[in-house]
Protein backbone atom coordinates (compact mmCIF):
# COMPACT_ATOMS: atom_id res chain seq x y z
CA UNK A 1 0.00 0.00 0.00
CA UNK A 2 1.56 3.33 -0.82
CA UNK A 3 2.11 6.10 1.46
CA UNK A 4 -1.34 8.29 -0.45
CA UNK A 5 -3.52 5.15 0.58
CA UNK A 6 -2.13 4.36 3.95
CA UNK A 7 -2.98 8.18 4.71
CA UNK A 8 -6.59 7.83 3.26
CA UNK A 9 -6.68 4.68 5.38
CA UNK A 10 -5.90 6.60 8.35
CA UNK A 11 -8.29 9.20 8.29
CA UNK A 12 -10.74 7.18 7.56
CA UNK A 13 -10.57 4.92 10.08
CA UNK A 14 -9.63 7.92 12.74
CA UNK A 15 -12.98 9.49 11.40
CA UNK A 16 -15.28 6.32 11.34
CA UNK A 17 -14.02 4.42 14.26
CA UNK A 18 -16.52 5.15 17.29
CA UNK A 19 -19.45 5.45 14.51
CA UNK A 20 -18.29 1.98 13.71
CA UNK A 21 -17.99 0.83 17.44
CA UNK A 22 -21.69 1.84 18.45
CA UNK A 23 -23.22 0.73 15.06
CA UNK A 24 -21.28 -2.96 16.52
CA UNK A 25 -22.84 -2.35 20.03
CA UNK A 26 -26.12 -2.00 18.56
CA UNK A 27 -25.94 -5.19 16.51
CA UNK A 28 -24.16 -6.97 19.77
CA UNK A 29 -25.25 -5.40 22.93
CA UNK A 30 -21.88 -5.93 24.74
CA UNK A 31 -18.61 -3.13 24.33
CA UNK A 32 -15.74 -5.51 24.30
CA UNK A 33 -17.17 -7.47 22.06
CA UNK A 34 -18.50 -4.15 19.58
CA UNK A 35 -14.23 -3.15 20.01
CA UNK A 36 -13.87 -6.77 18.65
CA UNK A 37 -15.90 -6.38 16.01
CA UNK A 38 -14.68 -2.81 14.74
CA UNK A 39 -11.25 -3.81 15.24
CA UNK A 40 -11.56 -6.71 12.92
CA UNK A 41 -13.73 -4.75 10.27
CA UNK A 42 -11.08 -2.15 9.71
CA UNK A 43 -8.36 -4.20 9.86
CA UNK A 44 -10.41 -6.11 6.75
CA UNK A 45 -10.79 -3.00 5.12
CA UNK A 46 -7.13 -2.11 5.72
CA UNK A 47 -6.77 -5.66 3.49
CA UNK A 48 -8.89 -4.27 1.00
CA UNK A 49 -8.03 -0.66 0.97
CA UNK A 50 -6.27 -0.67 -2.22
CA UNK A 51 -9.27 -2.03 -4.25
CA UNK A 52 -11.06 0.88 -6.27
CA UNK A 53 -14.80 -0.29 -6.89
CA UNK A 54 -16.07 1.05 -3.49
CA UNK A 55 -13.87 4.22 -3.10
CA UNK A 56 -17.30 6.44 -4.23
CA UNK A 57 -18.47 4.78 -0.29
CA UNK A 58 -16.03 3.97 1.77
CA UNK A 59 -19.24 4.28 4.67
CA UNK A 60 -21.09 2.38 3.39
CA UNK A 61 -18.43 -0.70 2.30
CA UNK A 62 -17.21 -0.40 6.16
CA UNK A 63 -20.64 -1.21 7.23
CA UNK A 64 -20.73 -3.68 4.82
CA UNK A 65 -17.63 -5.43 6.26
CA UNK A 66 -18.99 -4.99 10.18
CA UNK A 67 -22.43 -6.45 9.04
CA UNK A 68 -20.73 -9.20 7.78
CA UNK A 69 -18.12 -9.73 10.30
CA UNK A 70 -20.36 -8.96 13.11
CA UNK A 71 -22.74 -12.10 11.17
CA UNK A 72 -19.88 -14.67 11.26
CA UNK A 73 -19.14 -13.94 14.84
CA UNK A 74 -22.64 -14.40 15.94
CA UNK A 75 -22.30 -17.86 13.98
CA UNK A 76 -19.55 -19.21 16.36
CA UNK A 77 -20.92 -21.33 18.84
CA UNK A 78 -18.80 -20.53 21.97
CA UNK A 79 -20.76 -16.76 21.71
CA UNK A 80 -24.44 -18.60 21.91
CA UNK A 81 -23.97 -19.54 25.77
CA UNK A 82 -22.60 -16.12 26.68
CA UNK A 83 -25.29 -13.34 28.41
CA UNK A 84 -24.28 -9.93 27.48
CA UNK A 85 -25.25 -6.96 29.74
CA UNK A 86 -23.84 -3.78 28.71
CA UNK A 87 -24.60 0.08 29.02
CA UNK A 88 -26.33 1.78 25.59
CA UNK A 89 -23.62 4.76 24.55
CA UNK A 90 -24.37 8.02 24.33
CA UNK A 91 -26.20 9.53 26.64
CA UNK A 92 -27.98 13.30 26.15
CA UNK A 93 -27.41 15.32 28.70
CA UNK A 94 -30.97 16.21 30.00
CA UNK A 95 -30.00 16.97 33.47
CA UNK A 96 -32.83 20.61 33.11
CA UNK A 97 -36.03 18.15 33.36
CA UNK A 98 -34.85 14.93 35.79
CA UNK A 99 -38.13 13.13 35.56
CA UNK A 100 -38.48 13.94 31.36
CA UNK A 101 -34.28 12.98 31.63
CA UNK A 102 -35.40 9.40 33.70
CA UNK A 103 -38.21 8.31 31.22
CA UNK A 104 -36.03 8.90 28.12
CA UNK A 105 -33.58 6.81 29.55
CA UNK A 106 -36.00 4.16 31.09
CA UNK A 107 -37.33 4.09 27.51
CA UNK A 108 -34.28 4.07 25.58
CA UNK A 109 -32.94 1.43 27.57
CA UNK A 110 -36.04 -0.81 27.29
CA UNK A 111 -35.79 -0.47 23.39
CA UNK A 112 -32.34 -1.39 23.61
CA UNK A 113 -32.84 -4.49 25.60
CA UNK A 114 -35.74 -5.62 23.64
CA UNK A 115 -33.57 -4.81 20.61
CA UNK A 116 -31.29 -7.52 21.66
CA UNK A 117 -34.45 -10.43 21.66
CA UNK A 118 -35.06 -9.78 17.69
CA UNK A 119 -33.41 -12.28 15.83
CA UNK A 120 -29.82 -11.36 14.34
CA UNK A 121 -30.60 -10.70 10.94
CA UNK A 122 -34.06 -8.84 11.38
CA UNK A 123 -31.78 -6.44 14.36
CA UNK A 124 -29.16 -5.67 11.76
CA UNK A 125 -31.85 -4.75 9.25
CA UNK A 126 -33.44 -2.67 11.90
CA UNK A 127 -30.24 -1.12 13.04
CA UNK A 128 -29.09 -0.02 9.48
CA UNK A 129 -32.91 1.32 8.92
CA UNK A 130 -33.27 3.49 11.96
CA UNK A 131 -30.36 3.49 13.65
CA UNK A 132 -27.61 4.40 10.52
CA UNK A 133 -30.77 5.49 8.42
CA UNK A 134 -30.13 4.03 5.57
CA UNK A 135 -32.49 3.81 2.26
CA UNK A 136 -33.79 0.75 1.96
CA UNK A 137 -31.27 0.27 -1.33
CA UNK A 138 -28.04 0.84 0.54
CA UNK A 139 -29.25 -2.21 3.44
CA UNK A 140 -29.77 -4.34 0.45
CA UNK A 141 -26.48 -3.99 -0.78
CA UNK A 142 -25.01 -4.03 2.91
CA UNK A 143 -26.95 -6.96 3.37
CA UNK A 144 -26.15 -8.94 0.31
CA UNK A 145 -30.09 -9.06 -0.13
CA UNK A 146 -32.76 -8.00 -2.39
CA UNK A 147 -34.83 -4.90 -1.43
CA UNK A 148 -38.02 -6.93 -0.70
CA UNK A 149 -35.95 -8.97 1.60
CA UNK A 150 -35.38 -5.82 3.66
CA UNK A 151 -38.35 -4.78 3.55
CA UNK A 152 -39.77 -7.81 4.78
CA UNK A 153 -37.02 -8.55 7.36
CA UNK A 154 -37.85 -4.76 8.15
CA UNK A 155 -41.75 -5.87 9.26
CA UNK A 156 -40.95 -8.97 11.01
CA UNK A 157 -38.10 -7.42 13.05
CA UNK A 158 -40.27 -4.09 13.76
CA UNK A 159 -43.28 -6.96 14.88
CA UNK A 160 -40.34 -9.17 17.39
CA UNK A 161 -39.26 -5.77 18.53
CA UNK A 162 -43.02 -4.75 19.33
CA UNK A 163 -43.57 -7.89 21.05
CA UNK A 164 -40.21 -7.88 23.10
CA UNK A 165 -41.11 -4.29 24.33
CA UNK A 166 -44.46 -5.68 25.24
CA UNK A 167 -42.75 -8.75 27.42
CA UNK A 168 -40.31 -6.39 29.17
CA UNK A 169 -42.88 -4.03 30.26
CA UNK A 170 -45.04 -6.67 31.55
CA UNK A 171 -41.78 -8.23 32.73
CA UNK A 172 -42.26 -11.24 31.51
CA UNK A 173 -38.50 -12.93 31.16
CA UNK A 174 -37.79 -14.94 28.05
CA UNK A 175 -34.86 -16.89 27.29
CA UNK A 176 -33.02 -14.82 23.87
Amino acid sequence: MGKADEQGFREFAVGHAAALRRTAYLFCGDWHTAEDLMQASLLKLYQAWHRVEWRDNPSAYARKVLLRTWLDEKRRPWRRAEQRDGEVPDRADLSADPDLAEEKLWARDLVHAALLRVPPRQRAVLVLRYFEDLPVNEVAVAMGCTEGTVKSQTARGLVALRAAVEQLEAGVVVAS
